[in-house]
């Protein structure tokens, strides 16, 4: 089924979290993103549209800025994460480049997906970059965001994005590789789910606690994103995220979660 549904998709949405892009001391580490940018550069050239969504402005920043890393006012938090974006998307445009690959940044709030003007240039904009050849890299706007603006996840985030760029594939990757009825980082019992028909049923049957060590979304906000692609006829995967997760997806050597039907 995960390969069927990648191999059938051209328009597909990749989510990047801060967990599968920083390094153990929670830093960008910039040789991960090369080999994530040469792994999407080849679905690109086997004819794949991509749009990416990166979380790692703040791991990205306290790279640059270690002197904030115990600083907790949320005008330092949302300083790092200027700092951060700008280093972020350097990584990915340098990444991108050794490959002839030109990038584009996007930084959303939830106004902007609200506001029905705004949400049409949005999509035009996507279209037009993606048309062109080029990488839109979306995250949200961490340093204008406030609670009555903020996405709070890139997860919403990406499923948004692939509902307002009639995506054909969403994909999630995360720090492991899939749906499991409770956290397989603290329980070794726990039952791998490899196919949903029903997230709202789902939901009721597994143990949604804890959270990955650096991202700031958990498993309910992936399937809170599933679930919300779904209503628009999108599949999505959640899988482990690393450089020839999409090859060993395809080839059955790594698995994955697929959600593939409207709930």
């Amino acid at each position: 089924m995960t390969a069927r549904i990648i191999k059938n998709a051209r328009k597909i949405v990749i989510k990047f979290g801060s967990s599968t892009l920083a390094d153990a001391a929670g830093r960008i580490d910039d040789a991960l993103l090369a080999s994530f940018a040469a792994a999407i550069a080849t679905l690109k050239q086997n004819g794949k549209a991509i749009v990416v969504v990166s979380s790692g402005a703040q791991a990205a920043g306290l790279s640059t800025m270690q002197k904030w890393e115990r600083k907790r006012d949320i005008h330092y938090r949302q300083a790092l994460c200027a700092v951060g974006q700008v280093k972020l998307m350097q990584a990915w445009q340098s990444s991108f480049a050794a490959h002839g690959v030109n990038v584009a940044q996007i930084l959303l709030t939830r106004d902007d997906f609200s506001d029905p003007i705004r949400s049409l240039y949005m999509r035009n904009t996507l279209f037009t970059l993606v048309d062109e050849g080029i990488i839109p890299i979306v995250n949200e706007n961490d340093t204008v965001s406030v609670e009555e603006i903020k996405i709070g996840d890139n997860d919403s985030l990406a499923a948004q994005s692939a509902m307002l760029w009639n995506a054909d594939l969403l994909v999630l990757f995360s720090d492991i590789d899939g749906l499991y009825d409770k956290n397989p980082h603290l329980f070794p019992d726990a039952r791998f789910i490899g196919e949903v028909k029903d997230i709202a049923e789902v939901s009721k049957t597994i143990d949604t606690s804890g959270k990955s060590g650096f991202g700031t979304g958990g498993i309910v906000t992936k399937l809170d994103a599933a679930s919300f692609a779904a209503g628009y006829g999108i599949p999505t995967i959640i899988t482990r995220g690393y450089p020839s997760a999409f090859a060993d997806l395809l080839s059955g050597a790594q698995r994955g979660t697929v959600f593939f039907e409207k709930t």
